[in-house]
């Protein structure tokens, strides 16, 4: 006898997808689960007095290593302003350090601490677990249904920068 399960199965999208009610039950399912994925590495950081933006920061510079500030600004899609008291934070918790560019001494290039590393390495740690979780139960299939669904939602003009970060995978 199978032991029914305490969560009910995902209904199928109704053939009218596109109708306000299936766009709000996206709109939810978006936050909700965004909200509860995040929540896994919150703790973490409030142990180094830092929110989520010190974690975007964090992430995309262990992405791309000597990643320059400009770069960061148009992936973030925040102001110079609030990054640089995201940086200042970062540098003063020795998680992030700056250099001068090789060819442009005026670029800053930044780059993880070993500090900086093992501690966004035990964020995405938390992350991969409760992804990897979630993409086991609904299969290939709806992973791949998932990622379409997300790179329709970023703008045309963005999908390269989303799609160069893919390079080194």
């Amino acid at each position: 006898m199978a032991v029914p399960s305490p969560i009910p199965a995902t209904p199928a999208a109704s053939p009218l997808f596109l109708r306000e009610h299936e766009v709000r039950r996206g709109v939810e399912l978006l936050f909700f689960g965004y909200t509860r994925l995040t929540r896994s590495i919150d703790e973490g950081l409030a142990e180094h007095g830092l929110g989520r933006a010190h974690h975007r920061a964090l992430y995309f510079i262990a992405r791309q290593p000597d990643l320059t500030i400009s770069d960061l600004l148009r992936i973030l899609a925040i102001t110079k302003q609030s990054l640089g008291r995201v940086l200042n934070d970062l540098s003063a918790r020795n998680l992030v350090e700056t250099r001068s560019g090789s060819a442009d001494r005026r670029q800053k290039l930044l780059r993880l601490t070993e500090q900086g590393k093992a501690f966004e390495a035990q964020l995405f740690e938390a992350l991969r677990t409760s992804l990897a979780t979630a993409y086991a139960a609904a299969g290939q299939e709806s992973v791949t249904g998932f990622w379409r669904v997300l790179e329709g939602l970023i703008p045309t003009e963005d999908r390269a920068m989303v799609a160069a970060l893919q390079k080194d995978i």
